[in-house]
């Protein structure tokens, strides 16, 4: 019974607001709830394991890609070269 009557006095006070402090109240609100939501997230088992994602392995028979620090040094020459 004292959270309908806290409630219904939240209401009225609620409503006596202008327009602008009503949408502020509500953008309050949303943010709020993103913030818990964030702190809170819910855990999903994964549906597969990574490793048996198709993608895995696509690039393993590419030569210029066995030694990626060297690859990366190579195109950032190529595409920085003044």
């Amino acid at each position: 019974m004292e959270q309908i009557m806290e409630k219904e006095i939240f209401w009225r006070q609620f409503n006596s607001l202008p327009a602008e402090a009503k949408r502020e109240v509500i953008d309050f609100i949303a943010f709020l709830l993103t913030r818990y939501q964030r702190s809170n997230p819910e855990k999903h088992p994964p549906t597969s394991k990574l490793s048996d994602e198709s993608f895995i392995g696509i690039w393993k028979d590419r030569e210029d890609l066995k030694d990626s620090v060297a690859w990366i040094r190579d195109v950032r020459k190529k595409e920085w070269a003044a």
